[in-house]
C-alpha cells in the first residue's frame, strides 16, 4: 500500500464472539496525519463488523459496497464477501483500490483483497496493515497460552503491536460480536 500509512487492525474469535481491534494513526511518510482515526465500522444491522487497512478513500469506498453486498445478499457474509471480491478485482476502477478488509459476523471471519482474494484464518486471528504482523503474532500467543476473552485479547495485541511499530498507536477502537 503506497501514500497513506499507519493503519492496524487485528481480528480474533474465540468461544463464539469474534472481536476486532484498530488503531488510531494514520500516516503520510514520517509524518503523522491523524491519531484518533475510527478504522473499524458496525453494518448490516450492526451484525458485521468490518476493518479496512490502506488508503482511507478507498476503504471508505470499499465499505459502501460491501454494505450494499450484504444487503442485496439478505446478510449472508461469505456470499457477499466472495462476490466483493469478484467485483473489486474484475472492475477497472475497484482494483485499483489500495486497502485490504476484514469482515466478521462472529462466526465467520474473513480477509479480502482486490486480487480476488478471501481468506479464512486456520487459527482464529487475522492482522493486518502496518502492525498486523506484530499484532497477528501477539494474538496467536495468547490465542495458545492464556484463557483470555477475544475482545482482551485484540486489544492486548493491538497495544503489543504499538509499542513495536511506528505507523501504529495505541489509541484503538474495539468491537467485538456474537456469533448469530
Amino acid at each position: 500500500m503506497s501514500g497513506m500509512r499507519g493503519t492496524t487492525i487485528v481480528a480474533v474469535s474465540r468461544g463464539g464472539r469474534v472481536a476486532m481491534a484498530g488503531d488510531g494513526q494514520v500516516t503520510m511518510g514520517s509524518t503523522i496525519l491523524k491519531q484518533t482515526a475510527r478504522k473499524i465500522r458496525r453494518l448490516h444491522e450492526d451484525r458485521v463488523l468490518a476493518g479496512f487497512a490502506g488508503a482511507t478513500a478507498d476503504a471508505i469506498t470499499l465499505f459502501e459496497k460491501f454494505e450494499g453486498k450484504l444487503k442485496e445478499f439478505h446478510g449472508n457474509l461469505r456470499r457477499a464477501a466472495v462476490e466483493l471480491a469478484k467485483e473489486w478485482r474484475t472492475d477497472r476502477v475497484l482494483r485499483r483500490l489500495d486497502a485490504v478488509m476484514v469482515v466478521t459476523d462472529g462466526r465467520d471471519l474473513m480477509l479480502l483483497s482486490g486480487s480476488g482474494d478471501v481468506v479464512e484464518p486456520d487459527d482464529g486471528a487475522i492482522g493486518v496493515g502496518s502492525g498486523g504482523p506484530f499484532a497477528l503474532a501477539a494474538a496467536r500467543a495468547m490465542l495458545r497460552h492464556t484463557e483470555l476473552p477475544a475482545i482482551d485479547i485484540a486489544r492486548e495485541a493491538l497495544r503489543i503491536a504499538s509499542g513495536i511499530c511506528v505507523y501504529t498507536n495505541d489509541y484503538m477502537t474495539a468491537e467485538e460480536v456474537e456469533a448469530p
